[in-house]
């Protein structure tokens, strides 16, 4: 699957779980029911992703950050629930995409009306 159709996939998750709650609630409800969502469109991903941090060659920290989600072994998705998206956030992204080795992420903020307000796309 290309870059573009899984991040079509992913988005389209996230617009259907959105639909039916709305904004408003932990960034966990949200994470629970994307898993719900990829395991019914048959996505191969993982949740919770820990990601070792890698210095000058030497590993430095086996858990360095967390990812929300690897989908397809590509796409990085990053989660939030929060009144509004800051660069802080875009920047976290960016890193992790670096760090990880991933072309692409997502940064889905289900506190949003219309959740197409709450994605950003970011490619490394």
């Amino acid at each position: 699957m290309d870059l573009k159709k899984i991040s079509s996939e992913i988005i389209s998750a996230a617009v259907a779980v959105h639909r039916e709650l709305g904004p408003g609630l932990f960034e966990s409800v949200y994470q629970s029911c994307m898993i719900i969502e990829f395991h019914q469109r048959g996505m191969n991903f993982k949740s919770e992703v820990s990601a070792p941090v890698i210095y000058r060659g030497i590993k430095v920290h086996d858990e360095g950050f967390r990812l929300d989600f690897v989908v397809e072994d590509t796409v990085i998705v990053e989660l939030k629930s929060v009144e509004k998206i800051l660069q802080v956030h875009r920047k976290q992204l960016l890193t992790y995409l670096r760090l990880a080795k991933k072309p692409l992420g997502l940064l889905i903020n289900f506190n949003e009306e219309k959740l197409v307000d709450g994605i950003t796309r970011i490619v490394n």
